[in-house]
Formats: C-alpha cells, structure tokens, sequence
C-alpha cells in the first residue's frame, strides 16, 4: 500500500505522558506557577513546547524560552525515560521493516530527545531516519519536519508516502506536503479534533493500524 511510512513519536508510537507532564509541571513551579491536575497538562502532548506555554498560560516568547530551559533540566534526565511504548508496536514496526518499507520518525520533539528515547526502548533499530526539532527551538512545525524528512531522504513520488499521527497538526502538515495521513485515535487528539482535520483514514488502535499498513490493494 505505502512504501515510505512517516510516524510521529509522542502518542503515536509511545506514551509519554508521565514523562512530558510531570517535566512540565516542574517547569511551571520554577516560574512560579503550581498546576496540580496533570490531565490540564496534556494538550502540551503533541505540538511545540513555545506555542503551549504562551497559549495554555499566556506567557511572553521570553517566558515560554525559560520555561522550554526549566522543562528540558528534568526531562532530559528523568521525562524522556517516563514513556511506554503502545502495545503491539514494536510488532508491526518488525513486520513493515521486514517487508522493505521505509521507515521514518517526523516529530516535533528535539531530534536529540527523540533519538534516545527510540535507543531506550528498542525501536531504534527499525527507522532510516529519526528527523524531530532542533534544540534552538527551529523546525518545530509539524509541517516543517515533514518536508525536511523528505527532502533529507531524497524522497518524491508523494502518492507512496504516508503519516501517521494522533494530533491535528500531523494532518495538517502532511496535507501542506501532498501526503496521505492516517490518524490514531488512541493518542492525545481526541477523535473529534482529528475528524475535524479530515485525514485519509482514522484508526483507534496499533492493531487497526497495522490491518491498514499491511494490506495490498
């Protein structure tokens, strides 16, 4: 069906919301901000850090960089390790990599974060390429890193590329680069947010997901 399949990390591939949460909680209580109801904090699951900060509590560019420093002391030792991978998906990650697909994690996490992550939890060895942010806060839309990805790998012919993803921003960028996307139900988007951004198909879970992936037409 498709040939090079695109994944995002954070509620696609793993679970990170102990990690992502708990560092964000750290870094609100440095700036003097104390949110103890960790469900207010999971719409940070997904898009960039900056962008939450200012939106979800109104801070300044300035605010949102030193909240991003704060996050970054506990998740970089502790948060990324706070993860578990979905049920079922090293499973098809093996498979598609046995069938010859292409594999490549498009993330709006830092690339550095991401690829440690992949290392810890053993699924490193199955993607071509780990493409995510920079740590100087650049290339964090969605879109951004889809393009880059198939820039750095030399990639055309769109009609063989997919991506996968459980937030409206992974719909949004593959569509802003002439791909299909299939939406996953399971992550942090919420399946009204992801009908909403109409991707190509909606799936609710890894074994739904890999019917799809796997099947010839």
């Amino acid at each position: 069906m498709y040939e090079i399949i695109l994944f995002d990390l954070d509620g696609t591939l793993t679970d990170p919301k102990v990690g992502i949460t708990s560092s964000i909680q750290y870094a609100l209580q440095k700036m003097g901000i104390y949110e103890e109801d960790v469900e207010k904090l999971t719409p940070f699951i997904g898009p960039p850090l900056l962008g939450s900060f200012k939106e979800f509590y109104q801070m300044s560019d300035e605010e949102a960089k030193q909240a991003i420093v704060y996050y970054r002391e506990r998740f970089a030792v502790t948060g990324l390790y706070e993860n578990q991978v979905y049920l079922g998906m090293e499973e098809l990650l093996s498979k598609l990599h046995k069938q010859g697909k292409i594999l490549i994690v498009a993330t709006s996490k830092p690339t550095e974060f991401s690829v440690e992550i992949l290392k810890h939890f053993n699924l490193f060895q199955y993607f071509t390429a780990i493409i995510g942010s920079n740590l100087d806060g650049t290339r964090t839309d969605k879109g951004d890193v889809i393009e880059f990805a198939l820039t750095n790998q030399s990639i055309d012919g769109r009609s063989r590329i997919v991506m996968i993803g459980d937030r409206k921003y992974d719909i949004i960028g593959a569509k802003r680069n002439g791909i299909d996307v299939i939406a996953v139900t399971y992550g942090y988007g919420g399946y009204d947010e992801l009908v909403a951004a109409e991707p190509n198909y909606i799936v609710s879970s890894v074994e739904e997901l890999s019917i799809l992936l796997t099947k010839t037409i």
